[in-house]
């Protein structure tokens, strides 16, 4: 079995596909760049990057359902000089051989392909990367209640120099029950955290299996998303380009006839349509210049010299081993998340840096100045050597 790596026929190459599958993640990381360089300057770009999801998705789907209404194509597949067609299999019979097969015919996208592949190229991955946002939500989460317990009371300055104490719940009384809907969001952040990882797996095996197949030329259809929609992506031909042209000329003509009103109303909606598509237009061709350029700086500023180069990175060494507690010290308590000297969650976490052990910063501030030692360890330190630990909440 041979690859397909040549360019013959109207069948694309499998690196063709692959270049036209991989530009709507550079041009995110290019238009992502450039948002946050030019936010340095302008605050009020920083709302965007805030919404960079929703801000890509919107942009691609204006770019999508333009490029499928007039190229039958994805913005990227045009680029390229793609196209998408619709797939038929008719069984063929053979009456000398006695032998059938099946016959692919193309024909042009139906409405319903074309909804149906911006909801693949659009939807879907803007609603995979909102729950991979949520697994690492999650898991984060899940890493800082292992290390600081299920509960983080913030810091409070009043408790410490008043003196006192006790250790007072510093959580709202209106938190103490959580909603209906609160607790149905938790549950379902705690679901995707546990199914998520299994999506993921079985998205990607299935990618790279469509991918292996075609290019070992066992199947038409690169991913599962086209073979579902029925669609092979096929290299357009000059008579399909030259059609491509005239087809845009005439849906314009068609929308500009389609204007109702007073004859000075229908000038201004004209204006309207030739400015929307000429900002389309301009668009489209500042978006291949950002993915060039992003291209070209990310050549220029890592060359495959400067890789070669570069030192051999090795994993950071083990951590060194916890220190030894003392006889006469403290003991630990049994759940981590618990002071060793008032035995309550620990409020405001606090480390003594010549051992590592974290307890109530009230708690161990009064034990340092008093004791001139860690409570635990019993080797000397004092209240300079302790650190307030803080994490995101």
């Amino acid at each position: 079995m041979l690859f397909q790596v040549g360019g013959e026929g109207t069948r694309p190459t499998f690196f063709e596909m692959a270049a036209a599958q991989q530009l709507p993640a550079s041009l995110r990381a290019a238009l992502t760049y450039s948002l946050g360089v030019f936010a340095l300057r302008r605050s009020f770009l920083h709302k965007i990057l805030d919404y960079e999801d929703e801000f890509f998705a919107a942009l691609m789907l204006i770019l999508e359902g333009h490029s499928l209404r007039t190229t039958d194509a994805s913005f990227a597949e045009s680029l390229y000089g793609l196209r998408r067609k619709s797939v038929r299999l008719r069984l063929r019979k053979d009456s000398v051989r006695k032998d059938s097969g099946e016959e692919v015919q193309h024909s042009g996208l139906e409405k319903r392909q074309r909804i149906l592949s911006v909801v693949f190229l659009v939807v879907l991955p803007y609603f995979k990367s909102k729950l991979h946002a949520i697994y690492n939500k999650e898991r984060e989460a899940r890493l800082r209640e292992s290390l600081w317990g299920a509960e983080d009371p913030g810091f409070d300055e009043a408790d410490f120099f008043t003196g006192d104490d006790s250790i007072v719940s510093r959580e709202p009384s209106g938190n103490e029950e959580l909603s209906v809907r609160v607790q149905l969001a938790t549950k379902i952040k705690k679901f995707i955290a546990v199914c998520y990882p299994w999506i993921h797996a079985s998205s990607e095996g299935l990618s790279f299996t469509y991918q292996l197949l075609y290019l070992l030329d066992a199947t038409g259809f690169y991913s599962l998303g086209l073979q579902a929609l029925g669609i092979q992506v096929c290299r357009a031909t000059g008579q399909e380009l030259m059609d491509t042209s005239s087809r845009i000329s005439k849906i314009r003509n068609h929308e500009r006839e389609r204007l109702r009103g007073p004859p000075w109303l229908k000038t201004v909606q004209g204006a309207l349509l030739s400015c929307s598509y000429a900002v389309l237009d301009y668009a489209q061709t500042g978006l291949i210049a950002a993915v060039f350029i992003f291209k070209m700086m990310e050549w220029w500023y890592q060359s495959a010299e400067e890789r070669l180069s570069a030192p051999t990175v090795y994993p950071p060494p083990p951590p060194p081993p916890a220190p030894k507690m003392a006889i006469e010290g403290i003991p630990l308590p049994p759940n981590r998340s618990l002071c060793a000297l008032c035995l309550q969650t620990r409020a405001n976490p606090s480390v003594v840096t010549v051992s590592g052990f974290v307890f109530c910063y009230s708690c161990v501030f009064k034990y340092v100045s008093k004791y001139k030692r860690c409570p635990v360890t019993l080797i000397p330190a004092s209240v300079d050597q302790i650190r307030r630990l803080f994490h995101d909440t």
